[in-house]
């Protein structure tokens, strides 16, 4: 199973820590004990709480591993929580598309998207194309998780 995350730079708000717990919980529900790939950016708030929240799953469920899908080659990135690092086939894609095709390549491969996106901006076009290749997708920004 992969699930890809993906999100607006905001914050879910003051609870985080709360946020946090009903992530885990949602993340037991969904994947227990299978094996999964957790497909993750490196911009942001959200990719932050989303790298962290599943580092802390994936202590404890060992078939679970975290991929830092990396848009550019040319650059260095802290890959310290992550299990891995994947670029997907963006040789050919110009560098100021290489993010988005980045993140349709994470929803492409996805069986579940996990996505904070709150309001329209750039992040919500994600959710469309989600729809457009008729993905499962969980907005935690719109319902809070575990509700």
């Amino acid at each position: 199973m992969i699930i890809s995350f993906i999100g607006n730079s905001d914050s879910l708000g003051a609870d985080e820590e709360k946020e946090e717990e009903r992530l885990l919980s949602l993340l037991s529900e969904t994947v227990g004990d299978k094996e999964c790939s957790f497909y993750l950016g490196n911009y942001g708030w959200f990719d932050g709480f989303a790298s962290r929240v599943c580092r802390k799953y994936a202590d404890t469920h060992k078939k679970c591993k975290l991929i830092l899908v990396i848009p550019y080659l040319d650059r260095k990135y802290n890959t310290e929580r992550y299990d891995e690092t994947l670029y997907p086939p963006l040789e050919t894609v110009p560098k100021r598309l290489a993010i988005v095709r980045r993140n349709e390549y994470m929803i492409d491969v996805a069986d579940l998207l996990i996505v904070h996106v709150s309001y329209i901006r750039y992040a919500r076009n994600y959710l469309f194309y989600a729809e457009k290749k008729k993905k499962k997708v969980i907005n935690i920004a719109e319902k809070k998780i575990g509700t």
